[in-house]
């Protein structure tokens, strides 16, 4: 097989439901690869904890999508180390929060807002050379349609609750399967992340490892790209992350 192409084109785009594992997978697959990664989702958190902070009126599109235009939001790409600024406070941990996860829904359904923040992630993909591995809920179909490869995972939602639930580190509750589900409910409302669009691999995780599954998506990009002989064997970073769920 011939050497690792490091500037050929690679966009990975990855799309699915709260817990399906496609933040912990996709970091694996863009460290193997040596590309970028792009949580999409930390973005739309980002921008709730920001309209929080500031006070802006979450029932009020127009509010909603001005701070998303002014934002002073910082996104690192780099998978192997998380990093999200937000007017130069590092907000990794406290998007992750309840607080942030009760809210967000009315950032990402709000279209105006929503167009902003693809056009950002839009610009963070080309600002990558296009070798990035970008994961979220309207990357196949939205972000980048053009992606080379282009997949959606999911999961049964028994195994979304026990990763979400491991992820938190509680046991799966009737609290957390309302945030979950609430959550997907309100999103599908605007974008769709449960069915595979024309070119998009379906990929589910319920009975798959994290190592399976990273393989699977590994199968999927070589299929993809081999045709072109820029694709070797990807590197084995032996990590083995816990399942992360969004």
């Amino acid at each position: 097989m011939n050497a690792w192409d490091t500037n050929a084109r690679l966009v990975v785009a990855i799309d699915g439901p709260s817990g399906s594992g496609k933040s912990s997978v996709s970091k694996e697959v863009a460290r193997r690869f040596d590309l970028a990664y792009l949580d999409t989702g930390a973005m739309y958190r980002a921008v709730t904890w920001w309209c929080l902070e500031s006070g802006v009126d979450l029932t009020d599109p127009q509010a909603v999508t001005a701070a998303t235009e002014t934002v002073p939001l910082e996104m690192g790409t780099d998978p192997h180390e998380e990093r999200i600024t937000v007017a130069g406070q590092n907000v990794r941990t406290a998007i992750r929060g309840n607080r942030v996860t009760d809210h967000v829904s009315a950032v990402s359904t709000t279209i105006p807002a929503r167009e902003v923040l693809v056009r950002m992630q839009q610009d963070i993909i080309r600002d990558s050379g296009y070798r990035i591995v970008a994961e979220g809920r309207d990357i196949t179909t939205v972000v980048a349609p053009d992606a080379q490869v282009r997949i959606l995972l999911t999961a049964s939602e028994a195994a979304r609750m026990a990763r979400r639930g491991k992820q938190v580190g509680a046991a799966a509750s009737s609290d957390l399967e309302a945030r979950v589900v609430g959550r997907d409910a309100k999103d599908s409302t605007v974008v769709n992340f449960t069915t595979a669009q024309d070119g998009v691999h379906l990929l589910d995780s319920s009975e798959l490892t994290m190592e399976q599954t990273v393989q699977g998506v590994i199968d999927l990009i070589i299929r993809a790209t081999t045709h072109d002989g820029a694709l070797a064997a990807p590197h084995d970073t032996g990590a083995n992350a816990p399942e992360e769920a969004r």
